[in-house]
């Protein structure tokens, strides 16, 4: 990757990030660990190897995008919105009455959304039939899908996982968010996420493992993938849950915290400062 390429990555992670925390205070509260530890995905995704059109955002040949772990939606919200899907102005409407912008990703009610997630696990399932159906129908498309690690624990993760290695889904790229927490505290404590890597094997993957906040491995694992193309891909990401807003890092409790407009500015401004940007 370029530096041109790589700045610009940044730029847009940063600007994410930004947009993110500020729709969130904008409610007052929110799922901000979970949504920021996949930024860095997102715009990777959206501004260097998805094929979409903002402007017809239903076209028939796109790649899709399922987010599975749906308590993610304000950072797809804020990628969205940055990217053209529509008005950055929605972002302050985020879970409001009368909003496009709900809780969890709704297909019905925002553009640029494939598949509605909230329920753990059906995302990873309908991720698993998009990609045969673009196979189906010959469409020269592929199927992205994220998912957490918490999520991991559902049943019908596995399922999916099992079907797509024997169905030879290539054109499936999925990416896991290994961050080590959950709502109600760490992986480790609750159900231990062990052998990771090897799983995603024993169920016929194309398996990476990454630090899914560095765009230079995560272009490499995606490069890496598309050269096995009989075999889904699975990009294992380790990721620190709320990774750039700050006051929540490191922390227990991130799953869902509390924000106001003037802790927003103070989080922007600590990140610029960590980052060395002016603001």
């Amino acid at each position: 990757m370029d530096e041109a390429t790589l700045g610009m990555l940044k730029d847009r992670a940063f600007a994410a990030r930004c947009s993110t925390i500020r729709e969130i205070a904008a409610f007052g509260s929110g799922h901000i660990g979970g949504s920021m530890s996949i930024i860095e995905i997102l715009a990777y995704l959206y501004w260097k190897e998805m094929n979409i059109d903002p402007s017809d955002p239903k076209k028939d040949d796109r790649d899709r995008l399922v987010v599975s772990k749906g308590h993610a939606g304000p950072a797809v919200y804020a990628t969205l919105a940055l990217k053209g899907f529509f008005p950055e102005e929605w972002l302050k409407t985020l879970n409001q009455g009368g909003t496009r912008l709900p809780s969890h990703c709704d297909m019905t009610k925002t553009p640029g959304v494939d598949f509605t997630g909230g329920s753990l696990g059906q995302g990873f399932s309908a991720a698993v039939g998009i990609a045969l159906g673009q196979r189906v129908r010959k469409m020269d498309a592929r199927t992205f899908a994220i998912i957490g690690d918490g999520e991991s624990q559902e049943g019908q993760i596995w399922e999916a996982a099992e079907t797509a290695g024997a169905w030879k889904l290539g054109n499936l790229f999925a990416f896991l968010d290994l961050n080590g927490q959950q709502l109600d505290g760490y992986t480790r404590d609750i159900i231990p996420q062990l052998h990771t890597e090897g799983k995603w094997k024993a169920f016929c993957w194309d398996v990476h493992v990454i630090n899914g906040h560095d765009f230079q491995e995560i272009e490499k694992a995606i490069e890496d993938a598309k050269a096995t193309p009989d075999m889904p891909h699975m990009i294992i990401m380790n990721t620190v849950k709320s990774y750039g807003y700050i006051p929540g890092e490191g922390i227990k409790g991130n799953h869902s915290m509390t924000i106001t407009p003037e802790g927003a500015e103070e989080a922007i401004r600590a990140l610029a400062e960590r980052e060395g940007r002016a603001i």
